[in-house]
């Protein structure tokens, strides 16, 4: 059977794609990220909920800070990288429903008005939204290195606030010609699918 996706974009986000450890030093444009999130914004989430909120780090003395919170194995390729995104859930992201979600505007406090509710549907949307974002970059033409190596409470403290989670560190930027380690193995179809 074949896929709506050509042979060309198929391998581009998904067969080819590989998560990259080392980029030239081609920078990575304010427009590439425009058009890469006008692009990923689309993707669903739940009551439209939207809670990704990215945080791109650009300057040296913020990419400095960053490092400082990222595993040693983790510090050199992010101080390298052309460009480092942090993906951060929103647990306040119920204050923006009314406009992403007008046809049940209500929905703000009927299904959201408990943090901890809220904490757990920010965590998985903006886990979806990750994934859309890392499929955005390859659409881009470009690289990603996601990596949860670092420390959360750390970057929470230097980057973000208490009403937003960081999730994912990701490295942004054209691959170097020794960016991939090989292809590790993937579960067959029948080892994941079941019909019932």
């Amino acid at each position: 059977m074949t896929l709506a996706l050509d042979t060309a974009a198929q391998d581009l986000l998904f067969r080819e794609a590989h998560t990259a450890n080392a980029f030239t030093d081609e920078p990575v444009t304010d427009e590439q990220m425009q058009a890469l999130y006008d692009l990923i914004k689309y993707a669903p989430t739940a009551f439209n909920q939207s809670p990704l909120r990215i945080v791109l780090v650009r300057s040296e003395e913020a990419r400095e800070r960053l490092v400082a919170h990222m595993s040693e194995g983790n510090q050199a390729k992010t101080k390298a990288a052309p460009l480092v995104a942090i993906l951060a859930a929103d647990s306040e992201f119920h204050e923006e429903l009314p406009a992403l979600f007008p046809h049940f505007p209500q929905a703000k406090d009927v299904f959201f008005s408990e943090r901890p509710v809220r904490e757990k549907s920010a965590e998985l949307n903006a886990a979806l939204q990750a994934g859309y974002f890392i499929l955005g970059v390859r659409a881009a033409g470009l690289a990603a290195g996601p990596m949860t190596g670092f420390d959360a409470a750390g970057i929470q403290k230097e980057f973000l606030d208490a009403d937003h989670t960081p999730m994912l560190v990701v490295n942004i930027g054209k691959p170097s010609e020794d960016a991939y380690r090989p292809r590790s193995p993937r579960l067959a179809y029948d080892q994941v699918v079941s019909v019932v």
